[in-house]
């Protein structure tokens, strides 16, 4: 019999992981991503979906039965994707995520007077691709002070911050990667005015994390579901994965699904 999923977890992950199967380290071919993204659609986990996210260049492969259900790799707008992500700040008719250099978090002023979303890339297949935990506590706290949403993608398969494998060769280099809990719960604090989000960020121990019917909690710093339902819509929007699977297992390892 499957765990029954707390109010408070289903609230943080809800609709939260965008399915990137296309991209590192997965790789997989465009027809294999296609028919796992309608798959994980049709599972008991559809509710952790959102969408699919796949380059501009690769749109003429796609049926016309994804469209909408699509997070496009471009700069301009395109009347087949549900969202944009694009390299640099721009305005879009679709909502538009706009990914910043961690160095240059001025342009964050940018992207808001833009009227678009904001972007943090979060690790790659080489242990220097994944960013400091100070680095990414300045991003969202910007983004908090800005009242900014913003997206999060690669390096982000497992819900705890660890030591992993960072591809799925058997040689793969290994390097700390961010967790997405961590994630979720450090910008679902500092959107509600919580400025301490370096802790969050860097636990490695996953009972840190509690959560139940009523709250979702980070030792002793805890937000209703109602407050954690309102941080996902307005702020911390979604999680870039190359696996969908990879995130259930370890979720159930944890004994949270």
């Amino acid at each position: 019999m499957n765990k029954t999923v707390s109010p408070a977890l289903k609230a943080l992950l809800d609709g939260f992981i965008d399915y990137a199967g296309l991209y590192p380290p997965a790789s997989v071919h465009l027809e294999t991503a296609l028919a796992n993204f309608v798959s994980y659609k049709n599972s008991e986990y559809a509710w952790m979906l959102r969408w699919f996210v796949i380059g501009g260049k690769d749109l003429d492969s796609v049926p016309e039965e994804f469209d909408g259900c699509m997070s496009v790799l471009t700069n301009a707008d395109n009347k087949r994707a549900a969202t944009i992500e694009a390299s640099e700040v721009v305005s879009g008719a679709k909502p538009t995520y706009c990914e910043i250099p961690l160095n240059q978090l001025e342009k964050l002023v940018q992207v808001k007077e833009h009227n678009s979303f904001a972007k943090i890339r979060m690790g790659g297949v080489k242990p220097e691709a994944i960013p400091g935990v100070d680095d990414v506590a300045s991003f969202i706290l910007k983004c908090a002070e800005l009242k900014l949403p913003f997206k999060a993608t690669a390096g982000l398969h497992h819900p705890i911050r660890a030591q992993q494998a960072l591809t799925y060769e058997h040689d793969a280099p290994r390097a700390v990667m961010h967790g997405f809990i961590n994630v979720l719960m450090a910008a679902s604090l500092a959107y509600y005015g919580d400025k301490d989000i370096e802790p969050v960020l860097n636990e490695q121990n996953a009972s840190a994390f509690k959560f139940d019917n009523e709250k979702a909690c980070y030792k002793d710093r805890c937000l209703s579901v109602n407050q954690i339902i309102e941080a996902r819509r307005q702020f911390i929007h979604s999680v870039g994965s190359c696996s969908f699977d990879e995130p259930i297992h370890d979720l159930k390892q944890l004994g949270w699904l």
